[in-house]
């Protein structure tokens, strides 16, 4: 499953990078400006999941018991 976080992680981090990149001198249209919100919150959330499954792994509890938070919650904790 880790792996699985891990893959889709790069994947939206190539997403991103292509967007910022594009983005430089031209700016993004408004569709491109939303992929790239979305973007970014699944990030966020898969970065969050994976943290959850290697906490849980550290603390000898089932990874597979963790769970895709809302992207609220997720956006919600402090830095």
């Amino acid at each position: 499953m880790a792996d699985g976080i891990l893959g889709r992680i790069d994947e939206l981090i190539a997403e991103e990078k292509e967007l910022r990149d594009r983005a430089i001198g031209v700016g993004l249209s408004s569709d491109d400006r939303e992929r790239l919100r979305r973007a970014e919150e699944a990030l966020d959330q898969c970065w969050d999941l994976l943290r959850q499954r290697r906490a849980r792994v550290e603390f000898d509890d089932d990874p597979d018991e963790a769970s895709v938070r809302s992207v609220g919650e997720v956006e919600g904790y402090r830095q």
